[in-house]
């Protein structure tokens, strides 16, 4: 991570437009590697959906850094992506474990679908956006902002703490399933935390540089977790 120096503080700059792709490929990669070692479980489609989201992410950042035609569209599809991970995050540790009340997921499902909806169809939704530094910038107009973060981190804070709650009644498989589920959220929420705190004017980037440390979540996820949960490989009979 490099450091710039400016009038106004310090800024961080963690993720330059090459490594957008770079993250793009490595994840939408993941993706076909998943479907393609592992039969069709709930698993596996989680995992993969999870995946691909966050890959659509990075290529949503990069087309409104490169100025791609669209540009409104594509910021809109980006945080929708970003907006389904944390009810797909609830609904994995759900399956990993094999606990927790089945009407969280839904309604965590329901909070997603209505910032996806949002997003989506509200014309006012975003003030500009800009590709400051090597991160994406969004705005979101008035007091979504504020609101979209609280439930961002309302649900990865609350998947943490049932995956650690859950894991210690486990069987030992889906317990270090568990434990690597924390792993991989915390992969991305404390360096992100971190860089905010250490320099607060990225946290209209948070979204960009959580997602760019996300790569290390995709990839525990496809090497370490799924591996251990048992799923069926395509080629076994």
């Amino acid at each position: 991570m490099r450091e710039s120096r400016h009038k106004t503080g310090t800024t961080f700059y963690c993720f330059s437009p090459g490594i957008m792709v770079a993250t793009f490929v490595i994840e939408i990669a993941l993706v076909i590697y998943v479907l393609a070692r592992y039969k069709m479980t709930i698993t596996t489609r989680l995992i993969a959906a999870i995946l691909f989201c966050l890959a659509l992410f990075q290529l949503a950042e990069y087309n409104v850094c490169g100025q791609a035609v669209g540009t409104d569209a594509w910021s809109r599809a980006g945080f929708a992506a970003i907006s389904l991970l944390p009810a797909l995050g609830i609904h994995l540790l759900q399956v990993i474990s094999g606990r927790g009340w089945a009407g969280l997921k839904w309604i965590a499902y329901g909070s997603a679908g209505t910032w996806v909806a949002t997003l989506a169809f509200v014309g006012q939704a975003f003030n500009p956006h800009v590709c400051g530094g090597n991160y994406i910038i969004f705005h979101l107009t008035g007091q979504l902002g504020g609101i979209f973060y609280v439930y961002y981190y309302f649900w990865l804070i609350a998947t943490m703490l049932l995956a650690a709650y859950f894991a210690r009644t486990a069987v030992k498989h889906n317990q270090r399933a568990l434990y690597l589920l924390i792993l991989g959220y915390s992969v991305f929420f404390v360096p992100t935390i971190i860089i905010n705190r250490l320099s607060p004017g990225t946290s209209a980037g948070i979204p960009s540089i959580m997602c760019g440390f996300a790569l290390l979540y995709a990839l525990i996820l496809a090497f370490a977790i799924l591996p251990r949960l048992k799923v069926p490989a395509r080629k076994e009979k």
